[in-house]
């Protein structure tokens, strides 16, 4: 199914996840659905359905990543994994630790990416892809004389 704004290829989400996320005006609008997220940058939907009612990034709690600029974005919801911090560890020390991090965490049971994440699922990925993406960063900056 896609975005019925932008028709972008979307991914289910629990409406647990929706109901948690959305303000307390959005909620009022809430509606059982089965809901999908759109993940495209330049598109101000973040849950729809077929037959229910759409959200947008204003309708939630908190900034969901991949409608932000690049580079201070949170892409750890549930412990506070950020681009700015994982490019300023780069910096400091060649590498980030990041995604060791929240493995470890995740390993110890405290992960509640599920609720907290707007995607509903595991933000390791998008961890381990920011990393990169502050590594790529880094290596583009430090070559320049």
């Amino acid at each position: 199914m896609t975005c019925n704004a932008c028709q972008t290829p979307s991914k289910p989400v629990d409406s647990l996840t929706v109901k948690a996320l959305l303000t307390e005006g959005a909620l009022s609008r809430f509606d059982p659905a089965d809901y999908r997220f759109c993940p495209r940058a330049d598109c101000d939907v973040v849950y729809f359905a077929q037959h229910g009612p759409t959200f947008s990034k204003w309708d939630l709690r908190v900034p969901v990543w991949q409608k932000e600029p690049r580079g201070r974005r949170k892409v750890c919801y549930c412990f506070g994994e950020n681009e700015g911090d994982i490019a300023a560890e780069i910096d400091r020390t060649g590498e980030s630790l990041a995604a060791n991090r929240v493995r470890t965490h995740m390993e110890a049971g405290r992960c509640a990416c599920e609720v907290r994440n707007p995607r509903g699922v595991c933000c390791l990925g998008d961890v381990i892809a920011a990393v990169e993406r502050m590594r790529q960063v880094h290596l583009k900056t430090a070559v320049r004389p």
